[in-house]
């Protein structure tokens, strides 16, 4: 430990210092010095990791690199408000036994088998996340993987993982599926057909490579969830024929639930049909929905908060976000947005790839859209110069979602799923537990992407 923690402060003094060298100020280092301490202490101590935000954010404080105001308004209490409804939706269905219900229909199926199982859970991970969004989508997932590795009494880390990847993948596919994707349409004039023409079938190839990597990766996994289905099917084949019961709750729950959904997906339009802010509906119908939870279960309003809300993961979040928003205040970002530019001499092929990965690097530890807001002004300057500027935007997109694959604190989806396993089953993932699929995913679909952007027309 006091070896991780050496390398820890040494890791951080150091790109404080590199920083120094290529133009930034006190402030400006002390911001990449403080966040870079943050993350790497979230990453090799786990446990640790809200000790980490906390210490984090009041040095930031105490040093004057940012102040309360800009702290407040960079920790998106926003993206906050609406996890603690969309994890209170989820705990009401979860109560009402809808997870219940799904985990008896999947495992009911003819001629299932764990392959299936993955393809089945890969491909709705994706799908959901693309229709309403990667943090609504995961939570959704996570829950029902848990139901069913209940049942069938197996680990359910390699699912959960995989649904986490395809989720991932999949937000990049529609303009609703990440906060980066409504950021980048409305800087480029890329509209949401667009995206469904040419985002969607890069996701979708993206998918197919995941999926095959994550068949043969957790081979022996898959090998046990089949000796389980097996065993499981002998020993309930009665029971699993019975028709489920839908009782009155649930379908007042599904009701709440639906609408919900119904509203965010459409939220975008409707926000410029009423001329409302951005996100102003995204928030409100998940509020307006708990709103209704807590006058129709008033006797349990208070458990539902206190026990469906993962208050230890949204806390990290919230000063995560706050840290990372420093890097912005500060103008650390733009220095590092302005080497990139005349590294890059404005060559079309090396743009798009600096771009891509560094985005994609850059979101394995940084929030992105934190990292996005930093890009979108370079790339708007190119387009000013006169460079065909498309091909960046889809570079940018896919980077900041393919490369939160690469580590567990890569993207909201990821620590909101860890956050909920660790919660319920007292699972702790190590990084190295995730780095290996994670980097072997985030590099191959970046490859795919990468080289799509180069050689396909359209896509400039």
């Amino acid at each position: 430990m006091i070896r991780k923690f050496t390398a820890l402060i040494a890791i951080a003094l150091s790109l404080g210092l590199a920083g120094k060298s290529i133009g930034l100020d006190l402030h400006q280092s002390l911001s990449v010095s403080i966040f870079s301490a943050s993350i790497l202490g979230t990453l090799f101590f786990w446990d640790f990791r809200l000790s980490f935000a906390f210490l984090g954010t009041a040095l930031l404080l105490v040093t004057r690199t940012i102040d309360i105001e800009h702290l407040v308004r960079f920790a998106s209490l926003e993206v906050i408000l609406f996890l603690v409804c969309m994890m209170v939706l989820v705990g009401l269905l979860k109560e009402n036994g809808f997870f219940n219900i799904v985990s008896h229909l999947l495992l009911g199926a003819k001629r299932l088998n764990s392959r299936k199982f993955l393809i089945i859970l890969s491909v709705v991970s994706a799908i959901m996340a693309a229709m309403v969004d990667e943090v609504t989508s995961i939570i959704f997932m996570v829950i029902a993987i848990l139901e069913i590795c209940d049942k069938l009494e197996i680990d359910p880390v390699p699912f959960l993982i995989t649904s986490v990847l395809a989720t991932n993948i999949g937000s990049s596919a529609t303009v609703l599926g990440n906060p980066i994707g409504i950021l980048i349409a409305t800087k480029s004039g890329l509209t949401f057909e667009d995206f469904l023409v040419k985002a969607s079938p890069l996701a979708a190839l993206c998918l197919i490579a995941t999926i095959c990597i994550c068949l043969v990766w957790y081979k022996k996994a898959l090998k046990a969830m089949d000796e389980r289905l097996r065993n499981f099917k002998d020993k309930q084949i009665e029971a699993m024929e019975k028709p489920m019961k839908f009782s009155k709750d649930l379908k007042i729950s599904l009701a709440i639930f639906g609408s919900t959904l119904v509203i965010i997906s459409l939220h975008h339009r409707l926000e410029i049909l009423w001329g409302l802010n951005a996100n102003t509906i995204l928030l409100a119908a998940p509020l307006v929905a708990c709103s209704a939870i807590f006058v129709w279960k008033q006797k349990n309003a208070r458990v539902h908060i206190e026990r469906d809300v993962e208050w230890w993961t949204l806390l990290f979040f919230l000063f995560l976000f706050a840290q990372a928003g420093t890097l912005q205040y500060t103008g650390a970002t733009n220095v590092l947005a302005g080497h990139l530019v005349r590294m890059t001499s404005g060559s079309f092929g090396i743009l798009t790839g600096a771009i891509l990965w560094i985005s994609s690097i850059g979101s394995a530890v940084l929030d992105n859209v934190v990292l996005v807001a930093a890009i979108i002004p370079i790339i708007q300057s190119f387009k000013a110069a006169g460079v065909n500027s498309q091909a960046l935007w889809w570079a940018l997109l896919f980077g900041g979602c393919l490369g939160g694959n690469i580590t567990l604190v890569g993207s909201t989806a990821n620590i909101v799923a860890l956050g909920i396993l660790e919660k319920q089953k007292n699972i702790r993932m190590t990084f190295l537990k995730w780095f290996g699929i994670g980097l072997t995913v985030g590099i191959i679909t970046t490859c795919i992407v990468w080289i799509a952007l180069l050689v396909i027309p359209t896509y400039r």
